[in-house]
Protein backbone atom coordinates (compact mmCIF):
# COMPACT_ATOMS: atom_id res chain seq x y z
CA UNK A 1 0.00 0.00 0.00
CA UNK A 2 1.44 3.35 -1.03
CA UNK A 3 0.80 6.62 0.71
CA UNK A 4 1.50 9.74 -1.36
CA UNK A 5 1.25 12.75 0.87
CA UNK A 6 0.09 15.31 -1.65
CA UNK A 7 -2.51 13.03 -3.24
CA UNK A 8 -4.23 13.02 0.15
CA UNK A 9 -5.35 16.61 -0.26
CA UNK A 10 -2.85 18.08 2.22
CA UNK A 11 -2.50 21.62 0.91
CA UNK A 12 0.17 24.04 2.03
CA UNK A 13 -2.46 26.77 2.37
CA UNK A 14 -0.62 28.92 -0.16
CA UNK A 15 -1.77 28.97 -3.79
CA UNK A 16 1.69 29.55 -5.28
CA UNK A 17 3.31 26.84 -3.17
CA UNK A 18 0.59 24.36 -4.13
CA UNK A 19 0.99 25.30 -7.79
CA UNK A 20 4.72 24.59 -7.70
CA UNK A 21 4.06 21.33 -5.88
CA UNK A 22 1.60 20.33 -8.60
CA UNK A 23 4.24 20.98 -11.25
CA UNK A 24 6.70 18.93 -9.21
CA UNK A 25 4.26 16.03 -9.26
CA UNK A 26 3.94 16.31 -13.03
CA UNK A 27 7.72 15.99 -13.33
CA UNK A 28 7.70 13.09 -10.89
CA UNK A 29 5.17 11.28 -13.07
CA UNK A 30 7.82 11.42 -15.81
CA UNK A 31 10.50 10.18 -13.37
CA UNK A 32 12.41 13.48 -13.55
CA UNK A 33 13.15 13.26 -9.85
CA UNK A 34 15.88 15.89 -9.63
CA UNK A 35 13.80 18.57 -11.33
CA UNK A 36 10.76 17.59 -9.27
CA UNK A 37 12.78 17.94 -6.07
CA UNK A 38 14.01 21.37 -7.15
CA UNK A 39 10.46 22.58 -7.79
CA UNK A 40 9.27 21.19 -4.46
CA UNK A 41 12.16 22.97 -2.76
CA UNK A 42 10.90 26.18 -4.34
CA UNK A 43 7.39 25.48 -3.03
CA UNK A 44 8.80 25.10 0.48
CA UNK A 45 10.62 28.41 0.22
CA UNK A 46 7.14 29.93 -0.06
CA UNK A 47 5.56 27.68 2.62
CA UNK A 48 8.41 26.63 4.94
CA UNK A 49 6.12 25.22 7.65
CA UNK A 50 4.41 22.71 5.34
CA UNK A 51 5.14 19.33 6.94
CA UNK A 52 3.50 17.31 4.15
CA UNK A 53 5.58 19.18 1.60
CA UNK A 54 8.82 18.44 3.44
CA UNK A 55 7.93 14.77 3.61
CA UNK A 56 7.20 14.67 -0.11
CA UNK A 57 10.47 16.50 -0.80
CA UNK A 58 12.24 13.71 1.08
CA UNK A 59 10.60 11.12 -1.19
CA UNK A 60 11.60 13.03 -4.32
CA UNK A 61 15.19 13.50 -3.14
CA UNK A 62 15.42 9.81 -2.28
CA UNK A 63 14.31 8.95 -5.82
CA UNK A 64 16.97 11.36 -7.12
CA UNK A 65 19.63 9.49 -5.06
CA UNK A 66 20.12 12.50 -2.78
CA UNK A 67 20.20 10.56 0.48
CA UNK A 68 21.53 13.43 2.60
CA UNK A 69 18.88 15.76 1.22
CA UNK A 70 16.14 13.21 1.85
CA UNK A 71 17.27 12.83 5.46
CA UNK A 72 17.26 16.60 5.97
CA UNK A 73 13.74 16.89 4.52
CA UNK A 74 12.32 14.07 6.63
CA UNK A 75 13.88 15.46 9.78
CA UNK A 76 12.24 18.81 9.03
CA UNK A 77 8.88 17.09 8.45
CA UNK A 78 9.24 15.35 11.80
CA UNK A 79 10.16 18.63 13.53
CA UNK A 80 7.04 20.29 12.15
CA UNK A 81 4.77 17.27 12.76
CA UNK A 82 6.10 15.49 15.90
CA UNK A 83 3.21 12.99 15.94
CA UNK A 84 4.62 11.84 12.59
CA UNK A 85 1.45 11.41 10.60
CA UNK A 86 3.56 10.83 7.47
CA UNK A 87 5.88 8.14 8.85
CA UNK A 88 9.13 10.10 8.61
CA UNK A 89 10.68 8.07 11.44
CA UNK A 90 10.26 4.91 9.35
CA UNK A 91 11.87 6.57 6.33
CA UNK A 92 14.80 7.75 8.44
CA UNK A 93 15.23 4.26 9.87
CA UNK A 94 15.28 2.74 6.38
CA UNK A 95 18.04 5.18 5.46
CA UNK A 96 20.02 3.98 8.47
CA UNK A 97 19.89 7.49 9.94
CA UNK A 98 18.02 6.37 13.09
CA UNK A 99 17.36 3.04 14.83
CA UNK A 100 14.41 1.00 13.55
CA UNK A 101 11.46 1.85 15.83
CA UNK A 102 9.80 -1.02 17.66
CA UNK A 103 6.39 0.21 16.50
CA UNK A 104 5.26 2.64 13.77
CA UNK A 105 3.76 6.01 14.76
CA UNK A 106 0.07 5.53 15.59
CA UNK A 107 -0.87 8.73 13.75
CA UNK A 108 0.84 7.43 10.61
CA UNK A 109 -1.10 4.14 10.68
CA UNK A 110 -4.39 5.93 11.35
CA UNK A 111 -3.85 8.44 8.53
CA UNK A 112 -2.73 5.68 6.17
CA UNK A 113 -5.93 3.67 6.58
CA UNK A 114 -8.26 6.65 6.79
CA UNK A 115 -6.91 7.68 3.39
CA UNK A 116 -7.16 4.14 2.00
CA UNK A 117 -10.61 3.15 3.30
CA UNK A 118 -12.73 4.03 0.26
CA UNK A 119 -10.61 1.99 -2.16
CA UNK A 120 -9.36 -0.64 0.30
CA UNK A 121 -11.53 -3.62 -0.71
CA UNK A 122 -11.15 -3.09 -4.44
CA UNK A 123 -7.39 -2.54 -4.27
CA UNK A 124 -6.66 -5.37 -1.86
CA UNK A 125 -9.00 -8.08 -3.09
CA UNK A 126 -9.45 -7.32 -6.79
CA UNK A 127 -5.98 -6.00 -7.62
CA UNK A 128 -3.65 -7.61 -5.08
CA UNK A 129 -5.35 -10.97 -4.61
CA UNK A 130 -5.60 -10.65 -0.83
CA UNK A 131 -6.18 -14.12 0.71
CA UNK A 132 -5.66 -13.82 4.47
CA UNK A 133 -9.33 -14.05 5.60
CA UNK A 134 -9.88 -17.28 3.69
CA UNK A 135 -6.55 -18.70 4.89
CA UNK A 136 -7.35 -17.91 8.52
CA UNK A 137 -10.85 -19.33 8.16
CA UNK A 138 -9.39 -22.58 6.80
CA UNK A 139 -6.84 -22.71 9.62
CA UNK A 140 -9.62 -22.30 12.20
CA UNK A 141 -11.74 -25.03 10.60
CA UNK A 142 -8.71 -27.33 10.72
CA UNK A 143 -8.69 -27.10 14.53
CA UNK A 144 -12.10 -28.79 14.67
CA UNK A 145 -13.68 -25.85 16.48
CA UNK A 146 -16.98 -24.92 14.81
CA UNK A 147 -18.33 -22.27 17.19
CA UNK A 148 -16.97 -19.49 19.38
CA UNK A 149 -19.11 -17.73 21.96
CA UNK A 150 -17.29 -14.41 21.72
CA UNK A 151 -14.67 -13.25 19.25
CA UNK A 152 -12.63 -10.09 18.77
CA UNK A 153 -11.24 -9.10 15.36
CA UNK A 154 -8.20 -6.89 15.93
CA UNK A 155 -7.49 -4.34 13.22
CA UNK A 156 -10.81 -5.30 11.64
CA UNK A 157 -10.51 -2.78 8.79
CA UNK A 158 -13.51 -2.83 6.49
CA UNK A 159 -14.73 -6.18 7.83
CA UNK A 160 -13.31 -8.67 5.32
CA UNK A 161 -12.28 -11.00 8.16
CA UNK A 162 -15.53 -10.32 10.00
CA UNK A 163 -17.54 -11.74 7.10
CA UNK A 164 -15.66 -15.03 7.47
CA UNK A 165 -16.03 -15.05 11.25
CA UNK A 166 -19.72 -14.17 11.51
CA UNK A 167 -21.06 -17.72 10.89
CA UNK A 168 -18.65 -19.10 13.50
CA UNK A 169 -19.32 -16.67 16.34
CA UNK A 170 -22.09 -15.93 18.78
CA UNK A 171 -20.74 -12.46 19.53
CA UNK A 172 -18.26 -10.58 17.35
CA UNK A 173 -16.47 -7.30 18.04
CA UNK A 174 -14.18 -5.36 15.73
CA UNK A 175 -11.42 -3.00 16.82
CA UNK A 176 -9.53 -0.61 14.56
CA UNK A 177 -7.53 2.61 14.81
CA UNK A 178 -9.10 4.12 11.68
CA UNK A 179 -12.52 5.77 11.92
CA UNK A 180 -12.94 5.54 8.14
CA UNK A 181 -12.26 1.81 8.16
CA UNK A 182 -14.79 1.36 10.96
CA UNK A 183 -17.36 3.29 8.93
CA UNK A 184 -16.90 0.78 6.11
CA UNK A 185 -17.06 -2.14 8.54
CA UNK A 186 -20.28 -0.83 10.03
CA UNK A 187 -21.90 -0.84 6.59
CA UNK A 188 -21.18 -4.57 6.34
CA UNK A 189 -23.33 -5.26 9.42
CA UNK A 190 -21.32 -8.29 10.53
CA UNK A 191 -20.09 -7.01 13.92
CA UNK A 192 -22.14 -6.72 17.07
CA UNK A 193 -19.90 -3.86 18.24
CA UNK A 194 -17.16 -1.75 16.71
CA UNK A 195 -14.52 0.01 18.79
CA UNK A 196 -12.07 2.70 17.72
CA UNK A 197 -8.82 2.12 19.55
CA UNK A 198 -5.15 1.19 19.45
CA UNK A 199 -4.67 -2.54 19.95
CA UNK A 200 -1.53 -1.81 21.95
CA UNK A 201 -3.69 -0.08 24.57
CA UNK A 202 -6.49 -2.64 24.87
CA UNK A 203 -7.81 -3.57 28.29
CA UNK A 204 -10.39 -6.34 27.88
CA UNK A 205 -11.36 -8.80 30.61
CA UNK A 206 -10.56 -12.51 29.94
CA UNK A 207 -13.92 -13.35 28.40
CA UNK A 208 -12.99 -14.04 24.76
CA UNK A 209 -12.55 -17.46 23.16
CA UNK A 210 -11.25 -16.29 19.77
CA UNK A 211 -9.02 -13.38 18.76
CA UNK A 212 -8.08 -12.77 15.13
CA UNK A 213 -5.68 -10.33 13.48
CA UNK A 214 -5.67 -10.51 9.68
CA UNK A 215 -2.69 -8.70 8.14
CA UNK A 216 -2.43 -6.37 11.11
CA UNK A 217 0.98 -6.97 12.67
CA UNK A 218 2.99 -5.58 9.75
CA UNK A 219 1.70 -2.22 11.06
CA UNK A 220 2.48 -3.07 14.70
CA UNK A 221 6.15 -4.07 14.72
CA UNK A 222 7.33 -5.86 17.85
CA UNK A 223 4.79 -8.38 19.09
CA UNK A 224 5.67 -8.98 22.74
CA UNK A 225 3.21 -6.42 24.16
CA UNK A 226 0.28 -7.25 21.88
CA UNK A 227 0.68 -11.01 22.40
CA UNK A 228 0.56 -10.41 26.15
CA UNK A 229 -2.61 -8.32 25.69
CA UNK A 230 -4.26 -11.09 23.68
CA UNK A 231 -3.26 -13.74 26.21
CA UNK A 232 -4.87 -11.64 28.96
CA UNK A 233 -8.19 -11.34 27.14
CA UNK A 234 -8.53 -15.00 26.13
CA UNK A 235 -10.35 -17.58 28.17
CA UNK A 236 -8.62 -20.85 28.96
CA UNK A 237 -8.12 -22.82 25.72
CA UNK A 238 -9.15 -19.78 23.66
CA UNK A 239 -7.64 -19.49 20.18
CA UNK A 240 -5.54 -16.75 18.63
CA UNK A 241 -5.46 -16.75 14.80
CA UNK A 242 -3.36 -14.23 12.89
CA UNK A 243 -1.08 -13.60 9.95
CA UNK A 244 2.24 -11.84 9.51
CA UNK A 245 4.27 -10.93 6.47
CA UNK A 246 7.13 -13.44 6.47
CA UNK A 247 10.69 -12.17 6.67
CA UNK A 248 13.53 -13.99 4.92
CA UNK A 249 15.34 -14.50 8.21
CA UNK A 250 14.41 -15.44 11.74
CA UNK A 251 13.78 -12.01 13.18
CA UNK A 252 11.79 -8.78 12.77
CA UNK A 253 12.63 -6.49 9.85
CA UNK A 254 11.31 -3.20 8.49
CA UNK A 255 10.84 -3.34 4.73
CA UNK A 256 11.02 -0.56 2.15
CA UNK A 257 7.21 -0.65 2.07
CA UNK A 258 7.36 0.61 5.70
CA UNK A 259 5.69 -2.64 6.76
CA UNK A 260 7.25 -4.97 9.30
CA UNK A 261 7.95 -8.60 8.41
CA UNK A 262 8.37 -11.31 11.04
CA UNK A 263 10.44 -14.49 10.92
CA UNK A 264 9.04 -17.86 11.96
CA UNK A 265 11.50 -18.16 14.85
CA UNK A 266 10.52 -14.69 16.10
CA UNK A 267 6.79 -15.55 16.05
CA UNK A 268 7.30 -18.88 17.82
CA UNK A 269 9.52 -17.28 20.45
CA UNK A 270 7.08 -14.46 21.25
CA UNK A 271 4.11 -16.83 21.39
CA UNK A 272 5.94 -19.05 23.88
CA UNK A 273 6.94 -16.02 25.94
CA UNK A 274 3.27 -14.99 26.18
CA UNK A 275 2.26 -18.51 27.26
CA UNK A 276 0.67 -19.71 24.03
CA UNK A 277 0.81 -23.22 22.62
CA UNK A 278 1.30 -23.34 18.85
CA UNK A 279 -1.54 -25.18 17.09
CA UNK A 280 -0.55 -24.60 13.45
CA UNK A 281 1.81 -22.45 11.40
CA UNK A 282 1.84 -22.50 7.62
CA UNK A 283 3.51 -20.34 4.99
CA UNK A 284 1.51 -19.23 1.97
CA UNK A 285 1.03 -16.37 -0.49
CA UNK A 286 -1.11 -13.78 1.26
CA UNK A 287 -1.33 -11.18 -1.55
CA UNK A 288 0.64 -9.72 -4.42
CA UNK A 289 2.52 -6.43 -4.49
CA UNK A 290 4.01 -4.83 -7.62
CA UNK A 291 3.49 -8.12 -9.44
CA UNK A 292 5.33 -10.24 -6.87
CA UNK A 293 3.89 -12.79 -4.46
CA UNK A 294 4.09 -11.73 -0.81
CA UNK A 295 4.65 -14.66 1.48
CA UNK A 296 3.08 -14.74 4.91
CA UNK A 297 2.75 -16.94 7.97
CA UNK A 298 -0.75 -18.05 8.94
CA UNK A 299 -0.78 -18.96 12.63
CA UNK A 300 -3.19 -20.45 15.14
CA UNK A 301 -2.18 -20.63 18.79
CA UNK A 302 -4.04 -21.63 21.94
CA UNK A 303 -3.97 -20.30 25.44
CA UNK A 304 -3.04 -23.37 27.52
CA UNK A 305 -5.49 -25.01 29.85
Amino acid sequence: MAFTTLSSGLSSGDFLADRRADYAEMLAEGSDWTAAAELMTGALEIAPNWAAGWFRLGELREKADDTAGAEQAWREALRLEPTDRFGATLKLALLGATPIPETPPADFVEALFDDYADRFDHALVDKLGYRVPELLEAALHATGRTHFDKAVDLGCGTGLMGERLRPLCGGLEGIDLSAEMLRKADARSVYDRLIKGDIAELDIAPSIDLVTAADVFMYVGTLEAVFAKVAAMLETSGLFAFSVEASDGDDLVLRESRRYAHGRAYVERELARAGFVLVSLTEDTIRRDRGEAIRGLVVVAARPT
